[in-house]
């Protein structure tokens, strides 16, 4: 027989004291320092412990007795149990304010090298409707309310569209309305979803992976032009025309409109062949008049407007004269190769997604550049030392790696070819200031600036400029 599972205590009039990791607030009880989300620095309240280990525990708030004058009231009607924008509840300044110790955190605590001042965070200027990239999926089982459940009401229906639920792999929350997006994103989400459930389309079941309707991924770029890519479960030809039929129809402006089957396990379609249905088979957009093609399975920052100002801040610590050979690390589809190529002697880009490379190449191509080249690879296999001696010693690096970091054989590499200056851009402090600590054998932090790209999450890109120390 299994050991019954110990009830854990319910903690009564914590102080919520600060912010932590994943965006969690955090309390000290005692000798035990306790994770709770969406609560706020400055809220009293009655926690209930979900997990506990020796010196740490994990819970949730019970009931707020006094909420913290810094709260502010959700905009979304899905807070706290979409699982995302976990920080709506705090003012916008509050966010940055906590963004930026998040930054300075990381570099004394994980990197422990001397660095000036982190300079003030470069906010967004939309902190509403800013994703320029939404995806959903379909499931005919919907997350029900903990008061759904307990009223008994009847769900004959559960068919939604939205996002899954934090833990529940097979569960979806149905979104009424997303505030990330255009509200263009949420018509067309709903017109799918009310013309599966009138035709009686299937929608996916996560568990048994059947059902013809799956995802859909939307996107919106600065310039207006758009485009959705609907993934289908089954090969129903008949079923998919018509449904791709009536979106065209009913949202003539799409600029591109494809799809895919996809009957495997997982949701990604990187691997698969996306059809084109109507329309062009990429979107653009722009940065300083470059224009850059963005295919279905192309990477490009999720917020237009906000990735123009992480790039300037980028360029900026690169202080190029037109003289640089630079090297563009984890280069993507090219866009910070080809943003500071005007002011370059050559940039040369590595990224391990050959098609990215082909995107990268052809935005050269169609921006009038010619002092770029691209190479595909895992970068600790293509940037080696020979690589390094055939193109020729780089005076700049600028790296903008996933958020796990530089791989060691990468950082030895770096430290090698001792470029005169390596802009640094992450979207993970933690794994960034593991990195400086590994190149601080030969170099100092001489800038650090934060900027958001997310709103509303504790999600924060950094730029640390790093310069080669004089022997």
């Amino acid at each position: 027989m299994a050991r019954k599972r110990k009830e854990l205590p319910l903690l009564e009039g914590v102080e919520i004291t600060g912010v932590a990791a994943e965006g969690n607030a955090i309390a000290r009880v005692d000798d035990l320092v306790v994770f709770i989300p969406y609560g706020a620095p400055g809220d009293v309240a009655d926690v209930k412990l979900d997990r506990k280990k020796h010196s740490y525990a994990e819970g949730h708030i019970e009931r707020l007795v006094s909420p913290s004058d810094i709260r502010v009231k959700p905009r979304c009607a899905h807070f706290g149990t979409c699982g995302g924008c976990r920080w709506q509840h705090l003012p916008y300044e509050k966010q940055l304010e906590f963004k930026r110790r998040q930054v300075m955190d990381a570099i004394d605590r994980i990197a422990k090298v001397p660095h000036p001042e982190v300079e003030p965070i470069l906010g967004s200027e939309e902190i509403w409707a800013y994703r320029n990239k939404m995806e959903y999926t379909f499931s005919n089982r919907k997350w029900l309310s903990w008061e759904q459940m307990r009223s008994g009401e009847v769900v004959d229906n559960r068919d939604g569209a939205g996002f899954h639920i934090p833990g529940a792999f097979d569960k979806v929350l149905d979104i009424g309305e997303c505030h990330l997006q255009d509200s263009l994103g949420d018509r067309l989400r709903l017109f799918i979803k009310d013309y599966g459930k009138s035709r009686g389309l299937t929608f996916f079941d996560l568990r048994a992976q059947t059902g013809l309707l799956r995802t859909l991924m939307i996107r919106i770029a600065s310039t207006g032009e758009t485009m959705a890519v609907m993934s289908f479960g089954e090969d129903d030809q008949e079923a998919i025309m018509a449904l791709l039929d009536a979106v065209r129809e009913e949202f003539p402006q799409l600029t591109s409109l494809m799809y895919v089957v996809n009957t495997k396990a997982n949701d990604t379609i990187s691997d698969l062949d996306i059809r084109l249905h109507s329309g062009r088979e990429y979107i653009e957009e722009d940065m300083e008049g470059l224009r850059f093609r963005i295919g279905p399975k192309s990477f490009y920052q999720t917020n237009s407007r906000q990735a123009y100002r992480l790039y300037s801040v980028a360029r900026e610590f690169a202080a190029l004269t037109g003289d640089e050979l630079v090297y563009d690390l984890y280069t993507g589809t090219g866009t910070i190769a080809n943003f500071v190529a005007r002011r370059a002697r050559k940039v040369i880009g590595i990224e391990y997604v050959p098609e990215a490379i082909a995107d990268a190449k052809i935005n050269s191509e169609a921006n009038g550049l010619g002092n770029t080249d691209f190479y595909a690879g895992d970068m600790k296999d293509v940037l080696t030392d020979a690589f390094i001696e055939r193109h020729g010693r780089p005076d700049v690096m600028i790296v903008d790696p996933p958020r796990a970091g530089m791989h060691q054989d990468v950082v030895s590499v770096i430290l090698n070819a001792a470029p005169g200056r390596i802009v640094y851009v992450s979207c993970n402090p933690a794994t960034q200031a593991r990195d400086i600590a590994l190149l601080h054998e030969k170099y100092d932090v001489a800038r650090v600036r934060p900027v958001d790209m997310f709103p509303h999450t504790h999600h924060v890109e950094n730029v640390v400029l790093l310069e080669l120390r004089k022997s």
